[in-house]
């Protein structure tokens, strides 16, 4: 039987490749040269998706979050977020845009709560540009 990672092992393996003595293609990678492969990755998820192929999917899937970990170990190894960020602020973003799940705001169908998801996301990208605006 073959040992099953946990997450924190996972994080630990992504930045052993990108550590001193880990991996020279690891090392070498930006958020730019990794936009090829973030692409490539997402098209093989929406492959295995269109086959109805779990096993690929898994694989595929396994291979954007690897994406996603190299861009936040970059961007830690950089000071500028890490993982844990990121994983607050989808959680964050999670909860507030669903106040029919978390709040007291009741959806009745798919509809309403893509509507309200839509709704609240216009008005954080207005408070985001207006933000912008005074402080550029």
């Amino acid at each position: 039987m073959e040992k099953k990672y946990t997450y924190e092992e996972l994080l630990h393996i992504v930045a052993e490749l990108r550590s001193e003595h880990g991996c020279p293609w690891d090392r070498e990678q930006t958020h730019e040269s990794l936009i090829k492969c973030l692409e490539e990755e997402s098209r093989e998820v929406i492959e295995a998706i269109g086959n109805k192929d779990d096993e690929n999917l898994c694989e595929e899937l396994g291979d954007v979050l690897l994406q996603v970990l190299m861009h936040s170990q970059i961007a830690s190894e950089e000071h500028r977020f890490t993982i844990e960020d990121v994983v607050d602020m989808l959680a964050q973003k999670l909860v507030r845009r669903h106040p029919h799940v978390f709040g007291g705001q009741k959806a009745l169908s798919a509809e309403e709560g893509l509507a309200s998801w839509n709704a609240i996301k216009a008005q954080e990208k207005a408070l985001r540009q207006e933000k912008k605006r005074e402080n550029p």
